[in-house]
């Protein structure tokens, strides 16, 4: 199987990367079903890449139906230690503007669908979420951004909502007095799954609209965030190219070893079958 290092997620309004060579098309089945799409490992720049669809070929899967544990899971068999995703979001505050990005450092779980963990049926694991993205790949991300151009904030909370509706503005209000920065509908479950295999995650939250408690955006309109989409994936496109090079080869983060210490159970005592079926994820760890 073609192996990359560094893994890059598309979200709504991104389906492919332009610039990819040597392109494989690598459908993977995993014990948690298929992923969204097939990968597709290329290079971009001179630098293996594995770029994944989110919502799958032609916007298919809504945000609580993303196969969120077989994306994850499959982007480990593929080797990858760093993970890219991009993603749509609507903005909590008046200085981060439509077609603005964001470099979020904390999020916020509203939802109530996912299955944001690869434990349970016989083996426990607590991971450290406090920090939850790679402070090494967002600071890459955030210099190229700058460098290519587009306005840039280093830090924010993303509130995953559970979708597929928007906010009400009842709820936008609320969001609002909590201090969030930016709302979505997908990160925080990637986020979490990414930390419990050990890859580094960062997300670039592409700007789209203010969200309903907005004088000027009270009523969010699928025709004015589609526009911004389209702007905003050119402007990612570019980021990623010039951040490519400039991501750390050693990884020094936490994210690396952040299932050290984290299974709870007893070796003896651990299912067989969950134990072979998480092998990849914490196979260095349980023999």
């Amino acid at each position: 199987m073609a192996t990359a290092r560094i893994g890059i997620i598309g979200g709504s309004g991104i389906q492919e990367m332009e610039g990819l060579q040597d392109i494989q098309r690598i459908e993977i089945e995993t014990p948690f079903g298929k992923p969204s799409a097939p990968f597709i490992v290329g290079m971009l720049g001179g630098i293996k890449v594995a770029f994944l669809t989110r919502h799958g070929i032609g916007h298919i899967f809504l945000p609580n139906e993303v196969p969120y544990r077989a994306n994850i899971y499959a982007f480990k068999e593929l080797g990858i230690e760093r993970i890219i995703s991009c993603g749509a979001v609507g903005s909590m505050k008046e200085e981060i503007k439509p077609l603005d990005f964001v470099i979020p450092d904390q999020f916020f779980d509203r939802t109530t669908r996912r299955q944001a963990t690869f434990f349970g049926e016989g083996i426990v694991g607590h991971i450290s979420f406090a920090l939850p993205v790679c402070p090494h790949l967002s600071a890459a991300l955030y210099d190229a951004g700058k460098t290519a151009g587009v306005t840039m904030h280093s830090k924010g909370t993303y509130l995953n909502m559970e979708g597929p509706a928007f906010s009400s503005l009842a709820e936008s209000r609320v969001y609002r007095q909590w201090g969030m920065d930016v709302i979505g509908m997908t990160n925080m479950t990637e986020a979490k799954l990414a930390r419990e295999a050990e890859i580094c995650y960062s997300t670039i939250a592409l700007v789209t609209d203010y969200d309903c408690w907005h004088p000027d955006h009270d009523a969010v309109t699928v025709e004015m965030i589609v526009s911004n989409l389209l702007k905003n994936a050119e402007n990612v496109k570019k980021l990623i190219h010039i951040a490519l090079p400039h991501i750390p080869s050693d990884r020094t983060c936490h994210c690396a070893t952040a299932l050290s210490g984290a299974v709870f159970t007893s070796p003896e005592k651990m299912n067989t079958a969950t134990k072979e079926k998480l092998r990849p994820i914490i196979g260095k760890y349980i023999k």
